[in-house]
């Protein structure tokens, strides 16, 4: 009974998240058709500036509440667990308060900082209501992952995904603004749905007094600061060659550039659901020290994606013109060289996918920290360069090439990771 609800979470786990991509995937097309290349470059430009605001000062607290959570579980400690939720929910609301702060203020300049930033300001001023709304979800859904429930995350996935989707499809018509609105509306319906379920799970969790954090409110502090640090890389990776382009090139170029990346996130898409999973069940296992069953499913998910990118990638590559042409239409041709070659850079994310994840398993975040430092400036210069040369195609250059750099990066912290030996802390 035990082993048919566990896989009746997975399935249902998979269903949501695969179910909340195909939403997203929609959503964007929804964009990229109603506004055209140069309203969905505008849009992208708004989306991206507040994510990547809301990125670069978050603190990641979910990540430490995950680690920290689920070892305070497994130890009973529930005056420290109940403690940590607390402070996460609380850090992280006051660090998205700053991100919207930030967004306000730049809001005006948007003419002087995009090549065709004029009609942005009240896009972006009406966008910083979402850092606050987001930073909640995102709590609320660590709560629920402690709990096992990554079932209920992936339902919660869809349900905003659907809520998006809605939003644009009306918006959209109208145009960006209207667009960014549908955004906002639908993330305020997301973020209190799912901190009504999540703050139901919270309760069927021991009570107790919370507690002070002792010894290890100084490891929370560092495990905080270094996935603060990946997550502004994280920011800088998704955000770095769209908004780059919309400094250097026209929102035309932008809009090219999200149509180039459409496949890329359906590839990413395969292996989200596997990496919530992951978290869940690696964390609790290394916590009760079984490191030898969490190596094990992280061999077996790497021989499945190689398998799978081994089969499927060469397909996808041949079909891209039809793709492209048949979704979006004959005017988004021009970003066909650029998916190509996000595409291939988006298999080699498809088998290192595990590496969200495992340094979060292990308690050492520093390790993704390092990876995409080094992705990050190997991208920063060629975006730069070859973007402004050779406009979206010079953009997909550098993402292929950053990627090579990130696995290559791996790599050498792997062979560190073997000579140094793996247990549990």
């Amino acid at each position: 009974m035990l082993a048919t609800g566990l896989n009746r979470r997975r399935l249902a786990a998979f269903a949501g998240v695969y179910g909340s991509v195909g939403l997203g995937l929609a959503a964007s097309l929804v964009v990229l058709r109603v506004l055209g290349p140069a309203g969905a470059g505008r849009f992208t430009i708004v989306v991206g500036t507040v994510d990547f605001l809301a990125l670069l000062v978050w603190l990641t607290s979910d990540d430490a509440l995950v680690k920290y959570g689920f070892r305070y579980s497994a130890t009973e400690d529930w005056g420290r667990f109940h403690r940590l939720v607390r402070v996460a929910f609380g850090c992280e609301f006051a660090a998205s308060l700053l991100a919207s702060v930030l967004i306000v203020a730049i809001a005006p300049l948007a003419p002087s900082i995009f090549a065709h930033g004029a009609g942005l300001e009240q896009p972006l001023l009406l966008a910083a209501i979402l850092p606050p709304l987001q930073a909640l979800e995102s709590i609320a859904a660590a709560t629920l992952i402690l709990g096992g429930r990554y079932d209920l995350r992936g339902t919660w996935l869809t349900l905003s995904m659907g809520f998006r989707l809605a939003g644009i499809a009306v918006g959209a018509r109208f145009g960006v603004t209207a667009a960014v609105a549908g955004v906002v509306v639908a993330q305020v319906a997301t973020t209190v749905s799912i901190l009504a379920i999540s703050l139901g799970g919270l309760r069927s969790f021991p009570a107790a007094a919370p507690t002070a954090l002792g010894d290890d409110r100084g490891p929370i502090l560092r495990f905080v600061v270094q996935s603060a640090a990946y997550t502004g890389l994280i920011s800088l990776r998704t955000w770095l060659a769209p908004l780059t382009l919309g400094i250097v090139r026209s929102s035309t170029a932008v809009g090219l550039f999200r149509a180039a990346q459409m496949p890329q996130a359906g590839l990413a898409a395969l292996s989200s659901p596997l990496r919530m999973i992951l978290l869940t069940e690696q964390t609790r296992d290394w916590e009760r020290g079984r490191p030898d069953v969490v190596l094990a499913g992280i061999r077996r998910y790497v021989r499945g994606s190689v398998v799978l990118v081994a089969v499927g990638l060469a397909p996808v590559l041949w079909m891209l013109p039809w793709l492209i042409r048949g979704v979006l239409g004959a005017r988004y041709l021009p970003a066909v060289p650029a998916a190509r070659l996000i595409v291939v850079a988006a298999a080699i994310q498809v088998v290192l996918s595990w590496t969200k994840t495992f340094p979060v398993t292990i308690g050492r975040p520093g390790l993704r920290l390092i990876a995409h430092g080094i992705e990050t400036a190997v991208m920063l210069p060629l975006i730069v360069v070859l973007g402004d040369e050779w406009g979206v195609t010079g953009a997909g250059v550098a993402v292929l090439i950053s990627t090579v750099a990130f696995a290559l990066a791996w790599a050498a912290i792997l062979l560190r990771l073997r000579r140094t030996g793996l247990s549990p802390a």
